[in-house]
């Protein structure tokens, strides 16, 4: 009897540690269990993404906005178009918004920073489906590296 007893809190203890380890991880991922944030979407094309990928944070100040949800290719000129997932509540953000491809520290992931524009009578307020005009691409570390190796060959 006593065994059966130290059996099942061993079970227990168990499966309540698998439980918190899932929820760590989900934590980690930042996936949680609901995914009913409401969002709102915009369009960036940039000559260059580097290595942006999808589900990359989109920052103002270092503060989390939204996420990246898609990176495609427009068929017309051949750019790449970054679909922006921005949480709801940050709904504010002006047409003189500019958006460019950062990255964290000196080999860390890319991310995209939002720097907002100033809000005017004749500056529109960004809704779902407009393009950010103003983008600044990735900064490749191997063509800086190119670069700053030609301009060095060339002085001698």
């Amino acid at each position: 009897m006593v065994s059966k007893k130290v059996e099942l809190m061993v079970g227990f203890f168990v499966a309540l540690g698998i439980g918190a380890l899932l929820m760590l991880a989900l934590k980690v991922a930042d996936s949680g269990l609901s995914g009913s944030d409401e969002t709102y979407n915009l369009y960036a094309k940039f000559d260059n993404v580097g290595g942006l990928k999808v589900r990359s944070p989109i920052k103002v100040g270092g503060v989390v906005v939204g996420r990246v949800s898609d990176i495609s290719l427009d068929v017309e000129d051949y750019t790449p178009v970054v679909t922006l997932k921005i949480y709801a509540k940050y709904n504010n953000f002006s047409e003189a918004t500019s958006v460019s491809i950062l990255t964290a520290g000196l080999l860390g992931e890319q991310y995209i920073g939002l720097l907002p524009g100033f809000i005017d009578e004749d500056i529109e307020i960004l809704v779902t489906g407009d393009f950010i005009e103003d983008t600044k691409p990735a900064l490749v570390l191997e063509e800086l590296i190119g670069q700053f190796l030609f301009s060095q060959g060339s002085d001698d």
